[in-house]
């Protein structure tokens, strides 16, 4: 994963994880996709939100499969990558 990258962050704006997507096979089960960016275990929330106006975006994988999972944080497709990351 890319250093994170915060050049002219506004307050109230995602951290740019990286320009690309993660992508990884993930286990059926509920997940949080952290949508602040500050979570040290991207792209899951760990916490680090609190006392920002972010909040975890859950969702859930009934089998197991490939995923390509938002790292730029704004995807219109939370969590997962829609391109967005291309208009940065």
């Amino acid at each position: 994963m890319s250093e994170t990258i915060s050049v002219n962050q506004q307050p109230n704006e995602p951290i740019i994880v990286d320009k690309k997507p993660i992508v990884m096979e993930l286990e059926p089960g509920t997940y949080y996709w952290c949508g602040c960016g500050h979570s040290s275990n991207q792209p899951f929330c760990n916490g680090a939100h609190k006392g920002t106006g972010f909040k975890p975006i859950p969702f859930e994988v009934t089998e197991k499969k490939r995923v390509a999972l938002c790292l730029c944080k704004y995807t219109n497709q939370a969590p997962f990558c829609d391109g967005s990351h291309n208009n940065l």
